[in-house]
């Protein structure tokens, strides 16, 4: 069992954010509005995110954007006009609303320029952050606020001046889809130090269940090895290949360890789990939870009448339904 190193904590203040991906998957949705724009429920998927690094303690933001992003920007400034008007009219809650985005954090962009992966996208940080540690968050995945993980990370991060990735046990099936990593115990139940890291695996290659999900703290030394880090899958600079370089490295980069994360996280990257995010925050929401609750249920109902025989449905009080001929 390896124990985790006790060190002097090194405060993290700084976050990046990826966005500069086209969104391909939403067309034509994102044709003319970033991907990261689509709205979960009334807010926009990236504002959780963004949400996400503040309440972390994290409000120096830096969006790593590309083309036709401008949305984004916008977004996080403010909008004169409409501010103007809802106090005209009186309409408080919006206007709050409004304001909110615009004050959440102080937000920075940077564009990517050449799409060459997700690497090359945090090392177009370099410049912002220098010589600190940072964390990177996905804006794909969205954490339940309930559920905080960036901030067992940061601490993990700041108490033993090493890099840290986030991990989710998925059924060994799953793992062609991501990066996966070879752990250790530690004498942290949550927490597993990390020995190898494989981008995309076969089945049988995989090392372990534990994927990668869209979070990391990392040590500045990650610049150096993005710009030796040549393409890898598809062509890309891959940043689960430099965190392989940093975990074989020597122990004075401090190695990499990975925070098992058992919460709610919402994956607004496919159209699908897109949906069914939507659905889980709605039911969950003080104001519009109980209603749609109970609509949902009513509706789903339903579906049998509707949906192809041998399907099945979940409904979240009386469990699975299956779909049988009539």
């Amino acid at each position: 069992m390896v124990t985790l190193r006790s060190m002097a904590p090194k405060s993290i203040t700084k976050a990046v954010i990826p966005a500069a991906g086209m969104g391909t998957r939403f067309l034509p949705a994102t044709k003319a509005m970033p991907k990261e724009m689509l709205p979960v429920v009334d807010t926009p998927a990236i504002q959780y995110v963004v949400q996400e690094a503040v309440d972390a303690g994290l409000h120096d933001v830096l969006l790593v954007t590309g083309r036709n992003k401008n949305a984004l920007e916008n977004h996080f400034d403010r909008a004169a006009e409409l501010e103007a008007q809802l106090e005209r009219k009186g309409d408080v809650d919006k206007l709050a609303k409004v304001n909110f985005s615009t004050e959440l954090a102080d937000v920075h962009y940077v564009r990517q320029g050449d799409p060459k992966g997700l690497g090359h996208a945090v090392l177009r940080a370099r410049q912002h952050v220098g010589h600190e540690s940072f964390a990177v968050l996905l804006g794909d995945d969205i954490i339940d606020q309930r559920d905080p993980l960036l901030t067992k990370m940061l601490e993990v991060a700041e108490g033993q001046n090493t890099t840290v990735v986030a991990l989710l046990e998925v059924d060994p099936s799953q793992t062609y889809l991501y990066g996966v990593a070879a752990v250790e115990p530690t004498d942290d139940p949550d927490v597993v130090k990390i020995t190898g890291l494989v981008e995309k695996p076969k089945v049988e290659d995989a090392p372990s269940n534990y994927i990668i999900v869209g979070r990391y703290v990392l040590r500045p030394e990650i610049f150096d090895i993005l710009e030796e880090t040549q393409p890898g899958k598809g062509g890309e600079i891959q940043l689960t290949d430099a965190l392989q370089t940093l975990a074989a490295g020597p122990e004075s980069l401090g190695g990499v360890y990975g925070v098992v994360f058992r919460g709610r996280r919402y994956d607004t990257g496919d159209r699908l789990d897109y949906l069914k995010s939507i659905v889980r925050i709605a039911a969950d929401r003080e104001d519009l939870g109980p209603d749609f609750r109970s609509w949902l249920i009513s509706y789903a109902a339903q579906l049998p009448e509707q949906i192809p025989v041998g399907e099945v449905l979940h409904n979240p009080n009386t469990g699975t339904i299956p779909v049988v001929a009539s």
